[in-house]
């Protein structure tokens, strides 16, 4: 039997290389993306953060990630909607 997360849509394609690239981002962009997770599993619980008058703000790299992350996201969830679409066509 195979789990739930084994039948998951992948979120990147494999480019003509054979390199995996995020739904959304360029080859430069997932492994910009790719490095800075591994840096940010990697960072110790208190890491990086900066104060702000209201709180607490990520650090550029922790910025860096979720705006990539978000870019990633959005064009997924657009990619997974025409997909369903044409299923139902």
């Amino acid at each position: 039997m195979t789990s739930s997360a084994n039948n998951a849509p992948r979120r990147y394609f494999v480019d003509a290389l054979g390199r995996r690239v995020l739904i959304g981002l360029t080859l430069e962009e997932t492994f910009e993306f790719e490095r800075l997770d591994s840096e940010q599993a990697s960072a110790q619980e208190g890491r990086q953060a900066t104060r702000s008058a209201h709180g607490f703000w990520p650090a550029t790299g922790e910025q860096r990630l979720l705006e990539l992350y978000e870019k990633h996201d959005g064009a997924w969830k657009a990619w997974m909607a025409r997909s369903r679409a044409e299923i139902r066509t």
